[in-house]
């Protein structure tokens, strides 16, 4: 099969398209067939050297989406469509960035559809992250107000879906003037230019500032962030667009405002339960939800989609068709 292994750290021609043999799963492991990848700022952290865990080499990748292609236990039928992610996935264990990898069974979450592989390829991780941090980091209701710092990525690009479906006010901010159409057009209520200040922004229309608050940029835009977050507010930090995800000499009575909540999200494939999968590919079918732009690229092109990640290139997924 072929399949991108990273031999040791560094920039995107440490990326090699390899033939390796096909992995046979053990007890309670399946292999998938795989169809489409997402490209995650994951693999970034990882090829630059930056993750912690990582053994070398690694066929990369924290996600995958496929056909189940075998299962020793044959508790799973072949053919079932599938997405698994995370679990040590690239990371301690061969992950996605193959035609087929063997992942735990505990960690694939079945479907059914008829949409495009690239489609649904990419959402597993960041619909995950998106749901997870709506739900459980910032337990965002009807009526609220939200902030998305780092709104044209793919993860800030679900998230204001999401928000919106659940009934919330969306603000969303970008470094691009040239992008705050894009997050009109997806339905972000106050689309606003990121110049490293945006809390006073948000309180000219919100003078007590927003309910809640998600992370995706990292510790450099963290302190703007709460302070345009409300009292009794919360804000979930979830990404680190930045590559910074680390406070030095962190005190928190003086760095966090008096009376605001941060919590903090990262989620595994069971935090993703099948059900709500399953209903989200299925409004996407029928035009009634989108988790926004998706760039599609083969396999061969891996490195193109590395660097257009890292230099900030796309607006929205990044995914990798087989």
């Amino acid at each position: 099969m072929r399949a991108v292994v990273l031999e040791e750290p560094g920039p995107v021609d440490r990326l090699e398209l390899k033939v390796l043999p096909v992995p046979e799963p053990g007890p309670g492991w399946v292999r998938i067939k795989v169809e489409a990848f997402g490209i995650n700022r994951s693999e970034l952290h990882t090829r630059l050297g930056l993750a912690e865990g990582v053994t070398l080499p690694r066929v990369l990748g924290i996600e995958a989406t496929g056909t189940v292609d075998a299962d020793p236990d044959g508790v799973l039928p072949l053919g079932q469509q599938v997405v698994t992610m995370m679990g040590g996935m690239g990371r301690t264990y061969d992950g996605g960035y193959a035609e087929y990898t063997v992942v735990p069974r505990s960690q694939v979450v079945p479907f059914r559809s008829e949409l495009p592989w690239e489609t649904v390829g990419a959402l597993p991780e960041t619909l995950q992250t998106a749901y997870g941090s709506l739900t459980t980091g910032l337990d965002l209701r009807s009526g609220q107000t939200l902030l998305i710092r780092g709104g044209t990525s793919a993860l800030g690009m679900t998230a204001a879906a999401l928000a919106r479906d659940l009934g919330a006010t969306v603000f969303a901010t970008t470094r691009d003037p040239d992008r705050l159409r894009v997050l009109a057009d997806h339905g972000v209520d106050h689309p606003l230019v990121d110049d490293g200040t945006v809390a006073p922004l948000v309180r000219e229309i919100l003078p007590d500032g927003v309910d809640a608050g998600l992370e995706l940029v990292g510790t450099p835009t963290l302190p703007d962030t709460l302070a345009a977050t409300r009292s009794q507010g919360t804000v979930c930090f979830t990404g680190m667009l930045s590559n910074r995800w680390t406070i030095p000499d962190f005190y928190p009575i003086a760095y966090l405002p008096r009376g605001l909540r941060l919590s903090a999200y990262g989620g595994e494939s069971g935090d993703l339960p099948a059900e709500v999968f399953q209903r989200y590919l299925d409004r996407i079918a029928t035009g009634e939800f989108s988790a926004g732009p998706v760039h599609v690229y083969p396999l061969d092109r891996i490195r193109d989609a590395h660097r257009d990640m890292e230099e900030g290139r796309r607006t929205g997924k990044l995914v990798v068709r087989l």
